[in-house]
Order: C-alpha cells, then structure tokens, then sequence
C-alpha cells in the first residue's frame, strides 16, 4: 500500500474551513460579529458582578469573624492588638515628652546598674547558705 492511497481525494478536502482560517493567519481580516461588542460588555458586566458579591461574601464572613473574636475577647477581657500598641504607643510618648533623646528600654530588674540595697541583699543571701563560722568571718 502506497501513500497515494491514503491521500483523500480532491472532492473531499476541507477546503471552505481552512481557507478562512488560513486567511486569519496570513493576516487577513477576520469576520466581524456585529454583536460582538455587546456580548463582550454583558461579560465584563457579569464579571464585575461577580466580583462584587465575592467581595461581599468575603466582607461578611470577616464580620461573623470578628463577631466571634470579640466574644472570646470578652470573656477572657484580653485587647485588640491595635488597642495594645496604641496604649503602649501613649505611654512611651508621656515618658519621653520632655527629653531630648530617645527613650531607654527597660532593663531587667537584676542587670545593669543596682542599688546598693540589692547587692546586700544578694550578700545575706549567700551568706544564710554558709556555715556559722563563715558567716561570722564575712560578717566583720
């Protein structure tokens, strides 16, 4: 069997749709669909539409949302996290209202510089530890 026998012949080629499709690509003009703009708008229209809802959807769920995190605020009386920075925000605003440098962080009670008071405090802690002739010796 040759490859002339599988060839169809001439009659029945589809010569109609290729030829326009052919046209189209060697960049001819496309057929124009007179309510084509139309459609397009109807499209636009219901995709904006769509949209729309989504965005309603959503904006609902985060208010049923929200509902629900301020129950639970309320009953364990926590903050929102904006009231808490904004407090936290206040009080460092009043306590570096007059100073011209910006604000220490807090130090840890324990590090840095300690009174005096501590130290002896440390001291006789220790101290209760030692046995009595030791602390006699420390305690001169």
């Amino acid at each position: 069997m040759s490859w002339m026998s599988k060839v169809p012949p001439a009659g029945h080629l589809p010569t109609a749709g290729a030829t326009k499709d052919m046209g189209k690509m060697l960049g001819g003009e496309e057929e124009k669909d007179p309510d084509a703009a139309k459609k397009e708008e109807e499209r636009q229209e219901a995709l904006r539409q769509q949209e729309e809802e989504r965005k309603a959807k959503h904006a609902r769920m985060e208010a049923e949302r929200e509902k629900v995190r301020q129950t639970i605020r309320d009953k364990y009386g926590l903050k929102k996290k904006e009231e808490k920075e904004a407090e936290e925000k206040a009080a460092m605003e009043q306590a570096c209202e007059g100073s011209l440098t910006r604000p220490k962080k807090a130090i840890p009670r324990g590090c840095g510089d300690d009174d005096e008071e501590d130290e002896e405090s440390i001291l006789d802690t220790v101290l209760k530890f030692l046995p009595g002739p030791l602390q006699d010796m420390f305690k001169k």
